[in-house]
C-alpha cells in the first residue's frame, strides 16, 4: 500500500467526512433516526481502527527498521 494512501485512510477528517456524507444520503432517503445513528458510528468506528492499524503499522516499521541499522 502507498504512503500516500495509508496518509488519507488514517485521516480522520477523512472519516468524518464519510461518515457525515453517509449520513445526509440516509436523511435523504427517509432512513429512520436511530438506524443513521448506527451507520454513522459504525463509520466513526471503522476510521479509528483503520487508522490505529496503520499508525501501529508505521510505528512497527520505524522500529524495525532502526534495530537493523543498529
Amino acid at each position: 500500500m502507498s504512503e500516500d494512501l495509508k496518509r488519507k485512510l488514517s485521516s480522520r477528517k477523512l472519516w468524518l467526512a464519510v461518515g457525515g456524507f453517509v449520513a445526509s444520503v440516509l436523511v435523504l432517503f427517509g432512513t429512520d433516526a436511530s438506524e443513521i445513528e448506527k451507520v454513522t458510528a459504525m463509520i466513526t468506528a471503522l476510521g479509528s481502527v483503520v487508522t490505529y492499524v496503520l499508525a501501529e503499522g508505521y510505528v512497527d516499521g520505524k522500529r524495525e527498521n532502526a534495530e537493523k541499522s543498529e
